[in-house]
């Protein structure tokens, strides 16, 4: 009996930690070496809105994304990056079939998950994906996964 009150406030206890901040992805910034190329890939094969940086530096380039999420790619030609496909952009679009399509069309190559080349992964959860990677080699996925 004389455990109920520890018991009690240790259940009052947990909610405590469970609550959240409630984050959003506000962006994702790449460095990159290139940024005409690198964002004329950007704008051009994979579409995305470009948006004017606050200050009108040429040293950047922003994408809007959906909802409030942007993309954001900084010049830096003293900086390298070591990329790998573990680390990757991924973007969900309920039109795969036509991205792939937009990906032919733009000799763009794309590969499934263990590197086979033209080829789609099937996730254990039903969501198709296929890995490409930009002109900088930073690697993007695009899956169908409905959010």
């Amino acid at each position: 009996m004389k455990y109920i009150p520890v018991l009690i406030l240790f259940l009052f206890a947990i909610p405590a930690k469970a609550q959240t901040f409630d984050f959003a992805i506000d962006h994702q910034s790449l460095i990159v070496n290139d940024l005409k190329k690198t964002g004329d890939f950007y704008a051009n094969v994979l579409q995305l809105k470009e948006i004017p940086h606050p200050t009108n530096d040429p040293g950047f380039r922003w994408f809007q994304l959906q909802g409030n999420t942007q993309l954001h790619l900084i010049s830096k030609d003293t900086v390298v990056m070591k990329k790998h496909k573990s680390m990757h952009l991924c973007l969900s679009t309920q039109k795969l079939e036509a991205f792939i399509e937009n990906l032919n069309k733009n000799n763009v190559e794309y590969e499934d998950w263990p590197g086979s080349k033209k080829t789609i992964t099937q996730r254990a959860d039903g969501v198709q994906q296929i890995y490409l990677r930009d002109p900088e080699g930073y690697w993007i996925e695009i899956n169908d996964a409905v959010h």
